[in-house]
């Protein structure tokens, strides 16, 4: 009987394929993805040194205070903007941007394509 993997299990093994790519770099850190059922994070590391730099999630009281729901492509979006303005206040312009695992599309899209549009290279 062929059992099936869990999809758990399935993007655990994905990401740690992009994760042998690449890494983050002093000069260019990585932007970390991962999102639940309910809320979205997202980091800015820098792999050589294992810092976090900046980081920015739907349960700050703040992020949470601007959105009806934080498990949405507009709570993502909002997501891409607040953390691509807490690493332009840190002076990081360029990144790796790091999915996770997960499809590029829906809410990782929108967090990318709004990081981006706020002045995130990658």
């Amino acid at each position: 009987m062929v059992s099936k993997k869990s999809r758990t299990e399935v993007r655990r093994k994905k990401h740690m394929k992009l994760r042998n790519r690449f890494s983050g770099t002093a000069q260019r850190p990585r932007l970390a993805v991962f999102r639940s059922n309910t809320h979205m994070y997202v980091q800015i590391v820098d792999d050589t040194v294992g810092n976090t730099l900046v980081a920015a999630s739907t349960l700050q009281k703040d992020v949470k205070a601007e959105l009806e729901k934080t498990n949405n492509v507009e709570a993502a979006a909002y997501l891409g903007k607040v953390i691509a303005e807490k690493a332009k206040e840190k002076g990081i312009t360029d990144v790796v941007f790091d999915r996770g695992g997960f499809i590029y599309q829906g809410k990782v899209k929108a967090l990318a394509e709004a990081a981006r549009e706020a002045g995130l290279n990658f």
